[in-house]
């Protein structure tokens, strides 16, 4: 049996979480995220925050980089003030998951963001972001849903070519696209939902959650890249 792709995943740093009888500050990471990556046919290793000097030495270890969702960036890594609307800044990981992905995009190694993950991607390219919008939270810490629909000839309309129904909870989105990013899917409102960077190199940011639904194409798409497999060539069952 071939060796599965190994996936590393960016991870969450929290304070004062239980485990049992203890109290702890925890790297944590919700558990469809490592899922995903298992079902879509990878290995699923998990990034906690480290010194940013140490990303290229991770990155090289890696087949795939995930980039997972999040607290919002802070609004000084694209050169605005924050907004009375915009959550506490998350400096560690801000500068560890820009790291990771500077690292990736330098080795070619292929990188998916997810909801913060894209927002950072397009902020590491020297992109902006609106700091909020309306309609995209239908009740806080429920996942509500909404069609996005693909811009023909890009990769994410290589991966699922069709309008789609996703997973969503954010109130952040891309701005003015980064260095070389183009928007590839879009929602009703004109929010920009997927982003890819054309060239050779398989990068891919979506607004939505894929772990928080049972369409693999997103997931699987990135898996067959690390394997050394770029083609988008997929059937019905993989959603």
């Amino acid at each position: 049996m071939a060796a599965r792709p190994l996936i590393g995943v960016s991870t969450y740093v929290e304070a004062g979480t239980r485990w049992g009888v203890w109290e702890l500050e925890a790297a944590l990471l919700p558990v469809g995220y490592p899922r995903l990556v298992q079902r879509a046919g990878g290995l699923a290793a998990m990034l906690p925050p480290d010194g940013p000097a140490h990303a290229v030495a991770t990155v090289a270890r890696l087949d795939g980089l995930v980039i997972a969702g999040g607290p919002d960036v802070d609004p000084a890594r694209y050169g605005a003030q924050r907004s009375a609307r915009t959550g506490p800044p998350a400096p560690e990981r801000d500068a560890w998951e820009l790291a990771l992905i500077e690292a990736a995009l330098a080795s070619g190694t292929p990188l998916l963001g997810i909801c913060r993950g894209m927002q950072l991607l397009n902020v590491a390219l020297g992109g902006t972001l609106v700091q909020h919008i309306d309609g995209h939270v239908t009740q806080v810490g429920v996942f509500g849903r909404h069609k996005v629909d693909p811009v023909p000839g890009t990769r994410y309309a290589q991966v699922a070519p069709e309008p789609v129904s996703v997973p969503t909870h954010h109130h952040q989105a891309v701005d003015r696209p980064g260095d070389g990013l183009m928007a590839s899917a879009y929602a009703a409102d004109g929010t920009v939902e997927a982003v890819d960077l054309p060239g050779a190199d398989w990068v891919l940011g979506v607004q939505w959650h894929p772990e928080m639904d049972d369409d693999l194409r997103v997931m699987r798409a990135l898996v067959r890249a690390a394997a050394g497999d770029p083609s988008q060539g997929f059937s019905d069952s993989d959603h």
